[in-house]
C-alpha cells in the first residue's frame, strides 16, 4: 500500500469574549492519522496513515473519535456552535466472491464513546432498544449502502441525516451536482472503493451536506440543504468522529483525511487529496468473465455445429450428384450446362397445372411457366415412346445455334425420372413452339449458325 503523507495536525484553542461568555474554538486537520490523533474503539485501527474503521470481518463495530470532547454549545446557553468538517472516505466490498457488501459509514456527534450494547447490524450507530430515544443525544450523517425497509431507507446507496434514530430525517441518493454540466446530478456508488470527499457545514440552524469524487472541486449546489435545530440534541461537549460496522454483509470502511473547525469554514481547503491510495477492487478482465467464457463456449459449439451441418449438406449434395451422373447417358454430359431441375420447372408451371396448358405437340402437352425471377417460358413435354426420344435429341442438339424471328429460342431441357423429358423455350405471346428443324423455305439465308 502506498504510504500516506506524513500526518499534519493544526490545533488551535483559544478563549474569546462574546457577550461576556467564553467560547472555545477548535480547528484541526489530519492529512493522515497516527495513534495520538484519535480514540479507537472496536475493530478500528490505523494502517499506514489510513484510519480503518472495519476490515473484512463479519459482525464487528469500528469507531474513531477526536481525542477529546469538543465544545458544541456556547457555555451556559442553548446556542449550538457552528461547525464545518470535511473528510475523505472509501468503502470497498470484500474481495472474496459470494460475500455481499455492507453496511456504511456515519459521521457522528455522540455524548460518549461506549459501544457496549450497540448492534453491528445498524452502522454501529444505535440499536433497536434505544432507537428514537431523545435522550440519546446523537447526530449523524450516514453514507449507507444497504436498503433497510424497517427504517424506510430510500434505496441501497444514499446519504441521510440521523437524529437520535436509525430512521433518517432527510435522505438523498448518493451523488453530486456537476457545476460543469449545468447542475446535472451525477450519481455515485458509495462502495466502489473510490475516494469521495464530503463537506458538512452547520450554521444559523441550517445544515448542508455536499460530496464529490476526490479531485473534483466542491460543487456549488449541496446534496442536502435543510433547516435543523440541534439545540435539543447537542450537549455542551460532544465526541465527534466516525462509526461503522459489518454484519453478515461485509466491506472495508476507511477515512484518509479529516478536517474540522467551529471557527474557520475554509479550513477544509487544507486537506491534501492528491496521491491518496485507491481501494477499488480490480475489475476482472473481460476475457475472464464467466459470461464471456460461456458466450465463447456456446458460440464455438454453434460454429462447429454449423460447419458440421454445412459439410454434411455438401457431402450429401455431392453424393446425390454422383448418383445422378452415374445414371446419366452419354448425351446428357454433352448438354449438361443447359439442364434445368425438375423442381424448378414444376414450380414454374404450378405443378403442371391444366390451367397452364397452352397447346399440344406431337409428343405431349405444352405448358406456360414463369421462372423465379419473372422470366416467362414454354415447357414442351416429350414422351420417351416411339420417336419422342429421337425428336428430343434432335432438338437439343440445336441449342444456341439457331436464331430466327419466327422461332422461339430453346433455353434448355429437363429430365424427369421414368423417361419423361421436357424442352424449355422462351415464351412468345401469340407465337408457337416451333422446332428449329421446321424452317420455312426461303429463310435458310436468315438462319445464323
Amino acid at each position: 500500500m502506498e504510504k500516506h503523507p506524513k500526518p499534519v495536525l493544526f490545533v488551535l484553542m483559544f478563549i474569546t469574549l462574546f457577550s461576556d461568555q467564553p467560547v472555545l474554538s477548535l480547528d484541526f486537520v489530519f492529512n493522515g492519522f497516527n495513534s495520538t490523533d484519535v480514540l479507537l474503539y472496536g475493530n478500528s485501527d490505523i494502517d499506514s496513515g489510513i484510519l480503518k474503521l472495519t476490515n473484512e470481518t463479519t459482525n464487528v463495530i469500528g469507531r474513531a473519535f477526536y481525542r477529546s470532547r469538543i465544545p458544541t454549545k456556547t457555555p451556559n446557553s442553548s446556542h449550538v456552535l457552528p461547525f464545518s468538517t470535511s473528510f475523505v472516505f472509501s468503502m470497498a466490498p470484500s474481495r472474496n466472491k459470494g460475500i455481499l457488501p455492507g453496511h456504511g459509514i456515519v459521521f457522528v456527534f455522540m455524548p460518549n464513546t461506549d459501544i457496549n450494547g450497540t448492534s453491528s447490524q445498524h452502522l454501529g450507530f444505535l440499536n433497536l432498544t434505544n432507537n428514537g430515544d431523545p435522550n440519546n443525544h446523537v447526530f449523524g450523517v450516514e453514507f449507507d449502502v444497504f436498503s433497510n425497509q424497517e427504517f424506510e431507507d430510500i434505496d441501497g446507496n444514499h446519504v441521510g441525516i440521523d437524529i437520535n434514530s436509525l430512521k433518517s430525517e432527510v435522505s438523498h441518493k448518493a451523488g453530486y451536482y456537476d457545476d460543469d454540466e449545468e447542475q446535472a446530478f451525477e450519481e455515485v456508488r458509495l462502495n466502489d472503493g473510490k475516494n469521495y470527499q464530503v463537506w458538512i457545514d452547520y450554521a444559523d440552524s441550517v445544515l448542508n451536506v455536499t460530496m464529490a469524487p476526490v479531485g473534483i472541486k466542491r460543487p456549488k449546489h449541496p446534496l442536502i440543504y435543510v433547516p435543523l435545530n440541534l439545540s435539543d440534541v447537542f450537549e455542551d461537549e460532544m465526541y465527534v468522529g466516525f462509526t461503522s460496522s459489518t454484519g453478515t454483509l461485509v466491506q472495508s470502511h476507511r477515512v484518509s483525511a479529516w478536517s474540522f473547525s467551529n471557527s474557520n469554514f475554509r479550513l477544509s481547503e487544507s486537506l491534501i487529496t492528491d496521491g491518496l491510495p485507491s481501494f477499488t477492487v480490480p475489475e476482472t478482465p473481460f476475457h475472464r468473465h464467466r459470461s464471456f467464457i460461456s458466450g465463447v463456449t456456446v458460440g464455438s459449439f454453434l460454429i462447429l455445429a454449423l460447419i458440421a451441418m454445412f459439410s454434411l449438406l455438401l457431402i450429401n449434395r455431392e453424393r446425390r450428384r454422383a448418383r445422378e451422373r452415374a445414371a446419366m447417358e452419354d448425351w446428357e454430359f454433352e448438354y449438361w450446362p443447359h439442364k434445368m431441375t425438375y423442381q424448378e420447372i414444376d414450380a414454374a408451371t404450378n405443378r403442371f397445372s391444366d390451367e397452364n396448358v397452352i397447346g399440344f405437340g406431337g409428343n405431349g402437352k405444352i405448358y406456360k411457366g414463369i421462372l423465379q425471377g419473372g422470366t416467362e417460358i414454354a415447357v414442351k413435354q416429350v414422351s420417351h415412346e416411339n420417336d419422342g426420344m429421337r425428336a428430343f435429341l434432335a432438338e437439343i442438339s440445336s441449342l444456341g445455334r439457331l436464331k430466327h424471328r419466327s422461332l422461339v429460342s430453346l433455353k434448355g431441357w429437363c429430365k424427369k425420372e421414368k423417361g419423361t423429358f421436357m424442352l424449355i423455350y422462351d415464351y412468345m405471346e401469340n407465337g408457337s413452339v416451333t422446332p428449329p428443324t421446321r424452317i420455312r423455305p426461303g429463310y435458310e439465308s436468315e438462319v445464323s449458325h
